[in-house]
């Protein structure tokens, strides 16, 4: 990844991670509690692409996993945002701008019941039956309508913070300095004359021409 990529990355991430547990966790809300670090994971990753995301949300759930008061096996949640980010920046657009908020909501909706399936999932191979208690049907209920709550305030904000770091204007002004003139190659494979050499050759010209008469003068007097 790029380094301006993990410098905004890790900001966001972790103040997600505060927010979420200093906050959002004390709410006590029915249901599962809002994801603000899984909608910052979604926002990078439809800007960065599957390889970034996974990354980032590796990172973002490995930290999750190690923040008090996390009372899970370590690891746990990092493979599951690993895996969701994978899947959404698979749904990045290859210009980069999203024209519809259809695709990001449908990305949101399916990662907040992704995720709750997957993290189910790993606890029950490790003995983790706690999503049974609380009942996963309401759980899967209150994540998907919790996320895509708070998804309209966050998502698009990520992104936008995501493309601005993304651009460097530095390295388009070096790009552009240092590729050619496209309007000097095609008026020199156009009209096979090099633009700094053009007066140069037609001088030449002009001089064989004369030449040419000089020596047709003196071969007619001669005659």
């Amino acid at each position: 990844m790029r380094v301006n990529r993990i410098l905004l990355s890790v900001p966001l991430v972790v103040v997600a991670l505060v927010i979420q547990v200093s906050v959002l966790a004390r709410l006590h809300l029915p249901g599962a509690v809002p994801d603000l670090l899984l909608l910052t994971v979604l926002g990078l990753a439809m800007v960065y692409g599957h390889v970034g995301g996974a990354l980032i949300g590796f990172g973002a759930g490995l930290l999750a996993d190690l923040a008090p008061p996390a009372d899970h096996a370590a690891g746990r949640y990092a493979l599951v945002l690993c895996v969701i980010g994978y899947l959404a920046g698979l749904v990045k657009p290859e210009t980069g701008q999203i024209k519809s908020a259809t695709g990001p909501m449908v990305v949101v909706v399916g990662a907040a019941i992704g995720s709750t399936l997957l993290y189910a999932g790993v606890g029950a191979l490790v003995g983790d039956t706690a999503a049974r208690h609380v009942g996963l049907t309401g759980l899967l209920f209150t994540a998907a309508l919790y996320d895509l709550l708070l998804a309209p305030f966050v998502v698009p904000a990520v992104m936008f913070l995501a493309r601005r770091a993304d651009n460097d204007p530095l390295a388009e002004t070096n790009s552009a300095a240092n590729s050619p003139d496209i309007s000097s190659g095609w008026l020199s494979s156009g009209t096979g004359l090099r633009i700094g050499g053009q007066r140069g050759g037609l001088k030449l010209k002009a001089a064989r021409s004369r030449a040419t008469r000089a020596g047709r003068i003196k071969g007619v007097k001669r005659l």
